[in-house]
């Protein structure tokens, strides 16, 4: 039964969201240290695990996902489980002085992840809204959260360009990235029901929505180091996603030639080299504060 829950957290699935923070923390002036530190361990070990335990609950999926090929039953205890990281994440912050704005980022990010997978509400059978939500919300509403929270930014202030700007970069790679998670899933998705983005869209069309969405994204990325940061920022960013992007597009060719090629396998490999790519580049930006 432990084994059973603690497999549906999928801690080292939610490190992929990792950049959002890192991207943040690099940018954040003068970042708290101790602060920093809390707020990763209260969003990756405890808010996001306790969003994807939610969700397995309720998906109940019997095919791969989110780094588990093979996922085993679910039980009234990995529930159990989700409230409580949920509660813990809240307390924690309470009981840390983190800011009443971060304390509300942890609320409305729960309250949103239940209502994704809630059968009641259940935002993910709405391709569009889903998308919009789950790039908003693990993307700028994260990045400025984060910022906020190890720097004490003025609520106010978050709305300038200098934040809102990374913030938007965040939610595009996400926009192109989220879809591609969920391509190997349709027919899974078809037996529940649920109508995700990538199975609207099609598999030819959740590359293209990914290209359109990196272009983006990398559009962003000149702007605002050019405008806010430095330029040199740009050659690690070409060196640390290259790969990433040489990778979409193979991927992308094959899927041409045989759907098959939509699987678990290629989606990992894409979220692993995705992941890593960011970590690294983030990780640069970051090497000050460490």
């Amino acid at each position: 039964m432990l084994r059973s829950v603690l497999l549906h957290l999928r801690i080292p699935f939610s490190l992929f969201l990792l950049p959002v923070y890192l991207f943040a923390l690099s940018q954040a002036p003068q970042p708290n240290a101790a602060k920093a530190w809390w707020v990763f361990w209260l969003i990756h070990l405890l808010l996001y695990p306790a969003s994807n335990a939610y969700n397995s609950y309720y998906d109940k999926d019997e095919g791969s996902i989110g780094l588990l090929e093979t996922p085993p039953p679910v039980s009234r205890e990995l529930l159990y489980t989700a409230w409580a990281l949920d509660i813990a994440a809240v307390a924690l912050a309470l009981w840390l002085g983190l800011g009443g704005t971060f304390v509300a980022y942890l609320i409305i990010y729960g309250t949103i992840s239940k209502a994704y997978s809630h059968p009641a509400i259940r935002l993910k059978k709405y391709p569009i809204l889903s998308w919009l939500v789950v790039g908003f919300f693990q993307g700028a509403f994260t990045y400025l959260a984060t910022v906020e929270a190890v720097s004490e930014v003025p609520l106010a202030e978050l709305f300038r360009a200098k934040y809102l700007v990374p913030a938007l970069i965040c939610t595009s790679n996400l926009w192109a990235v989220y879809p591609l998670t969920q391509i190997y899933q349709h027919d899974e998705d078809a037996r529940r029901g649920d109508l995700t983005f990538s199975r609207l869209a099609g598999i030819q069309g959740t590359f293209l929505n990914a290209a359109v969405f990196f272009s983006l994204s990398f559009g962003g990325f000149l702007y605002y180091f050019l405008t806010y940061g430095s330029a040199s920022s740009l050659i690690p960013l070409l060196l640390c996603m290259g790969p990433v992007l040489g990778y979409f597009g193979y991927w992308w060719v094959l899927t041409t030639r045989d759907a098959r090629q939509a699987n678990f396998r290629h989606t990992m490999r894409m979220n692993l080299l995705a992941g890593l790519g960011l970590n690294f580049f983030f990780g640069i930006l970051c090497l000050d504060f460490f």
